[in-house]
C-alpha cells in the first residue's frame, strides 16, 4: 500500500482521478453501441456490426496517434483525438436516435468506426507518462515505474468492469442512446481534462525519428503483441461463451455481471503485484502468469452452471492482469524511449483485435455445439501465450539488457526542465 501511496503522491490524487475517468468512454462505446443500434434497428447484425466497427476503427488509429505522440508530444494529439472522438460520438448517437424503421443502417457502422479511431487510449497514454513524472520530480527510481504499470494494469481492468456496468444502468434506467451519449459526454471532459493535465507537457516532441535510428517493429515488440493477442481472444471468447451458456440457463441478463468477475480477480491480482520481488525477472513473470492462465482456464471446459461458471471466471482473472502488466512492462523495458507511444499503442491495439477474433471464433463455434465449444478457444489462446512466453524468455531477455534504462525524457515544449511536485497536480 505504502508503494501506491508513494507513487500517487508524485502527481496527487486530481490526476490519478481524471486518468482513470478518462479512459472508461473506451470501454463503455463498444457495448453501448451494440444495444443502442440494436435498440433502435431491431437488427443484432446492425448493432454486431457498428460495435465490431468501432472496435476495429480503434485498433487501427491506436498505434498511429502513439506514433504522432512520439513524434509530436501527447497533448496536441490527445486534444485532438478526444475532440474528434466526442464529435464522432455524438454524430453516432444522433444518427441511431433519428432511424426510421425499415430504413438502411449502413451509416450508422460508418460513423461508429469514424468516432471509434478518435477515442483516445488513455490507459496506454498514461502509462508512457510515468517515468518522465518520476524523472520530473526527481527520482529514478525503477520500482516507481513498476508499482506505476502495476496500477494501470488493474485500472484497466476496472474500467472495462466499471463501463460496461455504467451501460447497463444508464440504458436501464433512461434508454440505451443515453449510455452512448454518456460516453461521449465523458470522453470531452476528461479526455480533454487529460490531454491538458500539467503532466501532459512531460512527453513532449521527440527528436527525429530517423535521426535517432530507434527501430519500432522488433522480435521482442512481435512477440509481446501476439501474447497480447491471445489475452484479448481470451476475453472475446469468454463473453461469446458465458453469454450462450447464460441464455441456456434462462439469465441473459447476468453475462455481463459474469464477465465482470474476470474483472474483479484481476484486478485485486493486478494491485498485489507491486509485492513481487525485483529479483523474479520479468520473463519469467510472463511465462508463470501465462501458464497460470492456461491451467485456471482448464475448468472452462467443463462447466455446466452458472455458479461453476463464476468460479472459474473469478479463478481465471487472477492470472489475467498479471500477464497483461508483465507484457507492458517488457515493452517498457524493450522499447527505445522515442518510440514508447507507439509501442503501447500497439499492444492495445493487438488485444482489443483479439477481442475481436476471439469472439468470432467462439461465436462461429457455439453456433455448431453451444458454449463448451467456444470455451475451447479460451484455452487455446491461454496455450498460445504461454507457447510465446516460453519461446521468447531469451529474446527478451537479451532485447532489456541491449535497451538501456533511459532516465532522460524528450524535450517538452517549454524545455527539459524538471517540475516541482505541486506543478504536476
Amino acid at each position: 500500500m505504502q508503494s501506491y501511496q508513494r507513487l500517487f503522491a508524485l502527481t496527487g490524487p486530481l490526476y490519478v482521478l481524471v486518468a482513470f475517468v478518462g479512459r472508461i468512454p473506451l470501454a463503455m462505446s463498444q457495448i453501448a453501441a451494440l444495444l443502442a443500434v440494436t435498440a433502435a434497428t431491431g437488427s443484432y447484425a446492425a448493432g454486431g456490426a457498428t460495435a465490431g466497427a468501432l472496435a476495429v476503427a480503434n485498433a487501427v488509429g491506436a498505434p498511429l496517434a502513439g506514433a504522432l505522440t512520439d513524434r509530436y508530444g501527447q497533448r496536441p494529439v490527445l486534444l485532438a483525438q478526444s475532440v474528434v472522438g466526442t464529435l464522432g460520438l455524438g454524430v453516432l448517437s444522433w444518427l441511431t436516435l433519428t432511424h426510421e424503421a425499415g430504413a438502411a443502417w449502413w451509416p450508422l457502422p460508418v460513423a461508429a468506426a469514424l468516432g471509434g479511431a478518435f477515442v483516445p487510449q488513455v490507459g496506454t497514454m498514461a502509462r508512457v507518462r510515468w517515468r518522465p513524472i518520476s524523472h520530473a520530480v526527481g527520482t529514478d527510481d525503477p520500482r516507481v515505474v513498476d508499482t506505476a504499470f502495476s496500477y494501470e494494469g488493474a485500472a484497466d481492468e476496472a474500467s472495462f468492469v466499471l463501463g460496461p456496468a455504467l451501460v447497463g444502468l444508464i440504458a436501464a434506467a433512461l434508454h440505451p442512446v443515453a449510455a452512448l451519449i454518456a460516453a461521449a459526454l465523458m470522453l470531452g471532459a476528461f479526455g480533454t481534462w487529460f490531454a491538458l493535465h500539467p503532466t501532459g507537457r512531460l512527453v513532449g516532441p521527440a527528436p527525429s525519428l530517423r535521426e535517432a535510428g530507434d527501430r519500432l517493429v522488433t522480435l521482442p515488440l512481435v512477440l509481446l503483441a501476439a501474447t497480447q493477442l491471445s489475452i484479448g481472444m481470451v476475453f472475446g471468447s469468454v463473453q461469446t461463451g458465458t453469454s450462450v451458456l447464460a441464455t441456456q440457463a434462462g439469465a441473459p441478463g447476468v453475462t455481463g455481471l459474469l464477465h465482470a468477475l474476470l474483472g474483479v480477480g484481476s484486478v485485486i491480482a493486478g494491485l498485489a503485484m507491486v509485492m513481487l520481488p525485483e529479483r523474479v525477472g520479468y520473463p519469467l513473470r510472463l511465462r508463470v502468469a501465462t501458464a497460470a492462465m492456461f491451467v485456471l482456464s482448464l475448468p472452462l471446459l467443463a462447466v455446466g452452471s452458472l455458479t461453476g461458471l463464476a468460479v472459474a471466471l473469478l479463478g481465471l482473472g487472477f492470472a489475467i492482469a498479471p500477464a497483461m502488466i508483465t507484457t507492458f512492462t517488457l515493452a517498457e523495458r524493450t522499447t527505445p524511449v522515442r518510440r514508447l507511444g507507439a509501442a503501447m499503442t500497439v499492444l492495445a491495439a493487438a488485444t482489443g483485435t483479439g477481442y475481436a477474433v476471439g469472439a468470432a471464433v467462439a461465436g462461429r463455434l457455439a453456433d455448431a455445439g453451444g458454449h463448451g465449444p467456444a470455451f475451447t478457444v479460451t484455452v487455446a489462446a491461454t496455450a498460445l501465450a504461454v507457447t510465446l512466453a516460453l519461446a521468447g524468455g531469451r529474446r527478451l531477455r537479451a532485447a532489456m539488457d541491449a535497451v538501456r534504462p533511459v532516465v532522460d525524457v524528450p524535450a517538452t515544449s517549454e524545455g527539459n526542465e524538471r517540475e516541482p511536485v505541486g506543478q504536476l497536480s
